[in-house]
């Protein structure tokens, strides 16, 4: 077995922080269903965790949550089982071959490395993702009801025509058949960014989305199916090496339990543009609490001049305050679009009597 990452100390407060921190998560993972990793990691590596052990805590924390998750929403008739349990399984070689990776890089480079590694393939997915999502969500809310119908994109229509004897499979999501050729690449490289930065949901649901056609509420809440089986499979491969804080874990899921009921809820309110817009806000503020710390990690492994005990206390004060006002615009957001969504729904049923 490895050596095992220094565990940071916690107090009433850091486990306050914690919950909150792992409350919000939940709410943001039941709403976008994306498992909520890309405001949880960076947020417990604001507090000082390691970023190995951010990763596989989450992976730790994920896969419960995200099975409540599913299980919730598939109520609702969102989820596609079939095609979040294929892509679930696909996903596992691309959470193997990650973990590896990341511990890789730990051994060579340490925590400040592993760090480093960490946030700049945040930054790097961010930057892409949140863009690509916030022009979309634009474009949508542009269009007024017309955007709310969401109509395949030009690939997703050509991979529904490509026939492949023997791989074909009917997915309910999109009322088609699918070579499972196709699906497997997207549930590989969902896995994969998994396991180096506990987020497959920037990949699972964009792919599902643009690259199948599947509406975004089905997309978000199929996510979660994928999220279990993959977070189960890293948690035991992190776990086995010593990188799993159990009791980051188990309080980021105390808090998560509680926010993804409401998340959850929320998307029978809310137009499809909303989830999409609360996804990429939250990206891109995130995008900018891993920024700011990029320089400290680049000089503490002197890859760049040494930088001055207070500039790097000021860029890391920086990075926190931009997490905590990510958090609390996340939250205040989906909060809104929920009672925004009742009330309407409220006057709408009124009006219809």
């Amino acid at each position: 077995m490895e050596q095992v990452s220094q565990f940071i100390a916690l107090d009433w407060t850091g486990m306050t922080g914690l919950f909150l921190v792992g409350f919000v998560g939940g709410m943001v993972s039941g709403f976008i269903g994306s498992g909520g990793a890309f405001v949880l990691t960076p947020a417990m590596m604001t507090m000082g965790v390691p970023g190995i052990v951010a990763v596989a805590s989450n992976m730790c924390h994920k896969f419960p949550k995200a099975l409540v998750g599913a299980y919730k929403r598939a109520k609702y008739g969102q989820v596609d089982v079939k095609l979040g349990l294929i892509m679930g399984v696909s996903a596992e070689g691309g959470v193997l071959w990650g973990a590896h990776l990341q511990q890789q890089i730990k051994t060579a480079f340490g925590d400040t490395g592993s760090n480093l590694y960490v946030s700049f393939v945040f930054v790097v997915t961010l930057a892409i993702v949140g863009s690509f999502v916030l022009k979309d969500a634009y474009k949508q809310y542009k269009l007024g009801p017309a955007g709310n119908d969401e109509k395949p994109t030009k690939f997703a229509l050509w991979a529904r025509t490509l026939n492949i004897p023997g791989t074909m499979v009917y997915f309910k999501s999109i009322d088609a058949r699918v070579s499972w050729l196709i699906t497997v690449p997207m549930g590989f490289c969902t896995g994969l960014l998994a396991a180096t930065i506990a987020v497959g949901g920037f990949i699972g649901v964009p792919s599902m989305m643009y690259g199948l056609g599947v509406p975004s509420l089905m997309a978000s809440a199929t996510e979660l199916v994928i999220a279990f089986v993959m977070g189960l499979g890293g948690s035991i491969k992190f776990a086995l090496s010593g990188y799993v804080d159990i009791r980051l874990a188990m309080i980021i899921l105390a808090g998560s339990l509680f926010g993804i009921q409401i998340g959850a809820i929320g998307t029978t309110y809310v137009k499809p543009y909303m989830i999409k817009l609360v996804m990429g806000l939250i990206m891109v503020t995130v995008l900018f609490s891993r920024l700011f710390v990029i320089p400290v990690y680049l000089s503490q492994l002197e890859i760049i001049a040494p930088m001055s005990p207070d500039l790097a206390s000021a860029l890391k004060s920086i990075s926190f305050w931009i997490m905590v006002f990510a958090l609390v615009m996340g939250a205040t957001v989906i909060l809104k679009a929920i009672w925004s969504g009742m009330r309407e729904s409220r006057e709408a049923a009124q009006a219809a009597q």
